[in-house]
């Protein structure tokens, strides 16, 4: 955000008074957005935008420093909240706990903004029953080189397979370059099964579209295609969830859509005026999602059909660390995104050969959840090159150590 301060601005809402610090502060500098505009239109679609969050417990992904700075992951609720928010005490596998926020009205969703929060990340359970998952999440995540018909394409094979499972799946751009498809389901499964469903919805996917989607979960096999990411639905991980506003410079919302409109639209046109605009003429089009839970039954017998997937093979050394079967170099690991970016710019420069060789899929930028943000690595898939021409395993070009100092 922008250096600009101002007095605080109070809005009293539902019968409760948030604060609002320096409203005025730029948050998207290329619409011009202030932090008070997005509050003022998480107000505006906020029946919508509690539907996806509302009742969950939520990880705040704070941007304190603005969108051009890595946010910070803070589970834990803020000591200092008010009396009216509402927390749910969360354990994890590693034996950690965390008291985490749970919106429940539009006040406390202006509340979250305010801390920074540009997207909302709430988990897939309601703060009564934080062991069974009430939605499964379809992330259709798009490698480097795939076209947005390509996710369309992946989509509507998902909604097909969601159907032929008993499941009404509901489609939302992602917010950046990929599609989610959510399907409410009854809170009866525990996490690894609903993971279990998610990883068998991909596989089925990957069957019915070969070449289009990948159940790869490695990253160098996937190729130019749609990647149906199953981990979504592990105990740990969160997705910005419906009328989430994406920390992208054009201020571009993830917004439901009718499986109508998937095929003409395109992710940059649903900005935060644009959607406002849309939220206004015909309100939320994921208005039905809470009365359509269906069961995991099916999906689950499926999973027994296939039998356990393919797992990759591993390390002679001993390490029982997984062994790659393509070739990939590492080339830096770097704080932020363009350090590591510049890294690889200064490796292309040794190796111009090489260069012209590689397809869009080949150069691998990972963004990897560090203690409490993202730190960014880069690896190149050399599997187009021809074995003689093959650069080696170099010094890396930036070498963060994102565990440096942390016990």
């Amino acid at each position: 955000m922008s250096p600009k301060t101002s007095a605080a601005e109070v809005l009293e809402i539902g019968g409760r008074e948030v604060r609002v610090s320096s409203p005025e502060k730029i948050v998207f500098p290329e619409p011009g957005l202030t932090k008070l505009d997005l509050v003022r239109y998480y107000l505006a679609v906020a029946d919508g935008a509690l539907r996806g969050a509302a009742g969950r417990p939520m990880v705040l992904k704070r941007f304190v420093k603005g969108i051009d700075h890595e946010a910070f992951f803070q589970k834990r609720a803020p000591e200092k909240r008010p009396e009216w928010i509402e927390t749910a005490t969360l354990h994890y596998a590693s034996g950690n706990s965390a008291e985490e926020v749970v919106v429940n009205d539009a006040a406390a969703l202006a509340w979250v903004v305010n801390l920074g929060c540009i997207d909302l990340n709430p988990h897939p359970v309601r703060a009564e029953d934080l062991d069974h998952p009430d939605e499964l999440r379809v992330d259709l995540d798009p490698m480097p080189g795939v076209e947005w018909a390509q996710i369309v394409d992946v989509a509507l094979i998902a909604r097909e397979v969601l159907a032929d499972h008993g499941l009404i799946g509901w489609p939302k751009t992602s917010g950046s370059r990929g599609m989610h498809i959510y399907a409410r389901i009854e809170p009866r499964w525990s996490y690894h099964d609903v993971r279990l469903a998610a990883e068998t919805l991909a596989r089925e996917i990957e069957n019915r579209a070969p070449g289009l989607a990948s159940a790869r979960w490695w990253k160098e096999e996937r190729g130019e295609s749609v990647f149906v990411d199953f981990n979504q639905n592990a105990k740990d991980r969160t997705v910005a969830s419906a009328y989430s506003v994406r920390a992208l410079p054009d201020a571009r919302v993830s917004t439901p859509l009718d499986w109508a409109e998937v095929r003409g639209s395109s992710p940059e046109q649903f900005t935060v005026p644009a959607v406002l605009r849309r939220f206004e003429e015909r309100g939320d089009a994921a208005s039905g999602i809470d009365d359509a839970a269906g069961s995991l039954d099916a999906l689950l017998r499926l999973a027994e059909e296939l039998g356990p997937a393919e797992k990759a093979p591993t390390s002679s050394d001993g390490s029982g660390r997984r062994k790659s079967t393509m070739p990939l170099i590492e080339i830096a690991r770097a704080e932020t995104k363009p350090e590591a970016l510049e890294g690889l710019e200064r490796w292309k420069a040794k190796h111009p050969g090489v260069v012209p060789l590689l397809q869009p899929a080949d150069v691998l930028v990972d963004g990897m959840r560090g203690s409490s943000s993202l730190w960014y690595r880069i690896r190149v898939n050399l599997q187009h090159v021809p074995e003689t021409e093959r650069p080696k395993q170099e010094e890396l070009e930036v070498d963060y150590d994102p565990w440096a100092g942390k016990a």
